[in-house]
């Protein structure tokens, strides 16, 4: 990395870690019934600096900023290495790489539409077996909400479609490694008691921990990203990358 980009992913980590912990000193909000992932809104600012100065930025800045927020919320640096830099690396790098691309509309379309009909069957079903009910209407009604949100932003604004998809996407794989890598953490470790805590959960877990990540965060990239990004190039054009 250059030393502007070593600059611009401490700026990131730090705005990410700071505003971070000032949501969760006012919104302590975890997963509902298990807790330990956390209410996520700040996801909008690595997503822009991946954007704005490339994805190596976006996602060296979301691994700083969720490693330092992580130690001063639950103090478990391991759990936080394991899942939370890990995640917030590779979810946010492929946000900025896929959002330089240019993709055809209607296969990207026809792909998510995919993704949201397996993702609400399948994910739907482990929530209907393991949790309750309401918890399968809350989940198919993000997801379905957040689908038409980046639909209608593809529609209507042309020239982020392919953050909305890099959002989708990038999102998609960081809240699996979220959800898969915390449950194996915690077949071996005792979870953060100030997150909520646990020991040898079972596997489903997992799953709901992935619904929540992705549902409660793909509203604020979706809806926030393109706004902030816009006012970003009126004030400095030069930070408007080149499509791919």
């Amino acid at each position: 990395m250059k030393p502007l980009d070593i600059a611009e992913s401490a700026i990131c980590g730090a705005l990410y870690a700071v505003v971070g912990y000032l949501i969760y000193l006012f919104l302590p909000i975890t997963t509902p019934g298990i807790g330990i992932v956390r209410f996520w809104p700040n996801v909008v600012i690595p997503a822009a600096f991946a954007v704005l100065f490339g994805p190596l930025v976006g996602g060296v800045g979301a691994a700083i900023g969720i490693f330092i927020s992580d130690v001063l919320i639950h103090g478990d640096p391991l759990l936080s290495l394991a899942a939370g830099v890990t995640s917030n690396f590779i979810g946010f790098y492929l946000l900025g790489y896929i959002a330089r691309l240019n993709f055809n509309w209607r296969k990207m379309l026809v792909a998510l539409t995919a993704v949201v009909i397996i993702a609400s069957v399948g994910l739907g079903y482990v929530l209907y077996v393991y949790v309750s009910m309401n918890a399968v209407y809350l989940f198919i009604g993000l997801t379905i909400a957040s689908y038409i949100i980046a639909v209608t932003v593809g529609a209507l604004l042309p020239k982020w479609r392919s953050y909305a998809m890099g959002s989708v996407i990038g999102l998609g794989v960081g809240s699996t490694i979220i959800g898969f890598v915390v449950w194996g953490y915690s077949q071996v470790f005792v979870l953060p008691a100030a997150v909520g805590g646990g020991f040898q959960l079972p596997l489903y877990v997992s799953f709901i921990w992935l619904v929540w990540t992705f549902a409660t965060e793909i509203p604020f990239l979706i809806v926030l990203g393109p706004p902030i990004l816009q006012a970003c190039y009126r004030a400095l054009p030069s930070l408007k990358p080149k499509e791919k």
